[in-house]
């Protein structure tokens, strides 16, 4: 039993002895490629062969410091910029009005004031402030109230000739699109005007009104009345002093409520002033539009350009978007026709200020599809000496999205960014920050222009597949960025 036990040890020391001799022999492990973990991201060919769209893709990513472009695609395609625009405008409106500029509403006088009359004219005078609204106009008619103006002997005038008067801002657009309303020197409540129906008995009732938060007075500029038709859903006549508008009864359901352009946005604003100084006991008379000079009793203000910036960036508001681009031209001392000669000097701005070549803005806001800029155009602006520390305070927060749409709360990645959407065009430009304090400038472009061409002869205002389209375009912009978010840090750009 010993011995076997000896020999059962023995053995098992030779095994053991064996299987040693073979471990030190045998190569060791491999060590895994350094790229491996890259490796396993996607490129950006690959995104946007699983995105699944149609039309075309650009985009450009830079490092923020340097410049350096780490990665292209298809980066001097010109493809219409949408909002995104309103970056290169906001640069070119700090630029050449001041972050301090502010837009001044006034009420002037042509005569004195005798036992609470002004003898001669009261005149509202624009300065084309784009974020006026009823409550400002009520405001600016309390300061006449305090001063004990009761009424005026004369006329009661309407100046809006700051800036030109433009009727839309891209003629391409459906009439009753209330982001495409007319601009002028006189602007009030974004030049829109709230349409409000509901169902009563067999019929409708139907109410306009200038609503802000206090003030909401029914306007007679603009009438409407409900036609037995389908389509179109809008119809618009420009009336003698007024807005004719018809919508079609099929349209309407039990009730709802729109926001409508205004196409006198002059007269618009003298009714509402009228009305809301009447509120507070100074009566005036009908408005006319005649530009005359007097002596300032009262003002009001809008807030420093640099809110003024922010909120347009946040809200995308094409009015304001027009004005200061508007504005900024004229500060320039040049001619201004129209929307296009001003964008023109625009984008010759941004060819000599922000070294972006391949341009052409046909407006200010990116409501116009025939504007034209190429992604790597932006990311050159993005990193031109001077804009981030501009821009990037004043830009929204890009929020990171999972399948569902909801937020993810702690992503790693922080970006800001504009947007931009049009019928089959989205659009995204800004800065993202990667993990490890690396800061990058990109844009992204996805357009199918010979859809959204087809879209517009037919002359729907959402067409068919525009939805599904920007929902893929915003997936696809989204996986770009967590793509350079994760190759960022670890320098690992493909050149």
């Amino acid at each position: 039993m010993l011995g076997l036990l000896l020999g059962g040890v023995a053995h098992a020391g030779m095994a053991r002895g064996a299987l040693a001799q073979e471990l030190v022999a045998s190569p060791l492990p491999k060590p895994r490629p350094a790229d491996l973990y890259l490796q396993s991201i996607p490129t950006g060919e690959a995104l946007i062969a699983a995105s699944g769209l149609s039309g075309q893709v650009s985009y450009a990513v830079a490092d923020s410091a340097t410049g350096v472009l780490h990665e292209t695609h298809g980066p001097l395609l010109r493809l219409p910029p949408a909002s995104v625009a309103k970056a290169v405008t906001a640069l070119y409106a700090l630029e050449h009005l001041g972050a301090d500029h502010r837009f001044a509403t006034r009420v002037l006088r042509s005569g004195p004031v005798v036992n609470g009359i002004v003898q001669g004219d009261l005149i509202l005078s624009g300065g084309g402030d784009p974020t006026l609204d009823t409550d400002g106009l009520a405001a600016l008619a309390g300061q006449l109230v305090e001063q004990g103006i009761k009424g005026v002997s004369g006329r009661f005038l309407i100046d809006d000739t700051a800036l030109p008067r433009i009727d839309e801002i891209d003629a391409a657009q459906t009439d009753y699109a209330g982001y495409n309303p007319t601009i002028s020197g006189l602007n009030l409540n974004y030049n829109r005007v709230h349409f409000e129906w509901k169902k009563q008995g067999e019929g409708y009732s139907l109410k306009m009104d200038a609503r802000a938060e206090r003030y909401a007075p029914d306007v007679r500029i603009a009438r409407i009345s409900v036609a037995a038709r389908n389509l179109p859903v809008f119809d618009h006549v420009a009336g003698q002093g007024r807005d004719e508008w018809t919508v079609a009864r099929s349209a309407l359901g039990n009730g709802g409520a729109r926001w409508l352009p205004v196409r006198l946005p002059g007269l618009y604003a003298g009714e509402v002033f009228q009305a809301v100084a009447g509120a507070q006991g100074l009566r005036l008379p009908q408005g006319q539009r005649l530009a005359e000079t007097g002596e300032e009793i009262a003002r009001i203000e809008s807030a420093p350009l640099s809110v003024v910036v922010r909120d347009m960036l946040k809200y995308s508001t094409n009015l304001t978007a027009e004005v200061l681009g508007l504005a900024a031209t004229l500060s320039r001392g040049l001619a201004v026709n129209g929307l296009l000669s001003s964008a023109q000097a625009m984008s010759d701005w941004a060819r000599e200020a922000l070294n972006m070549r391949h341009i052409s803005f046909v407006d200010h806001s990116g409501l116009g599809g025939a504007s034209e800029v190429t992604t790597v155009d932006l990311a050159h602006m993005l990193v031109a000496p001077g804009v981030e520390a501009r821009l990037a305070p004043l830009l929204k927060q890009f929020l990171m999205k999972d399948d569902r749409g909801g937020v993810i709360k702690d992503h790693p990645l922080t970006v800001v960014a504009k947007t931009g959407t049009l019928n089959f065009v989205s659009t995204l430009a800004g800065y993202l920050d990667a993990p490890g304090g690396k800061r990058m400038a990109f844009a992204i472009f996805v357009a199918d222009v010979s859809r959204r061409e087809a879209a517009q002869a037919q002359g729907a205002e959402i067409p068919r597949g525009a939805r599904p389209f920007n929902a893929r375009a915003k997936r696809l912009q989204q996986a770009l960025i967590e793509r350079w978010g994760a190759l960022g840090p670890a320098g690992a750009f493909a050149e």
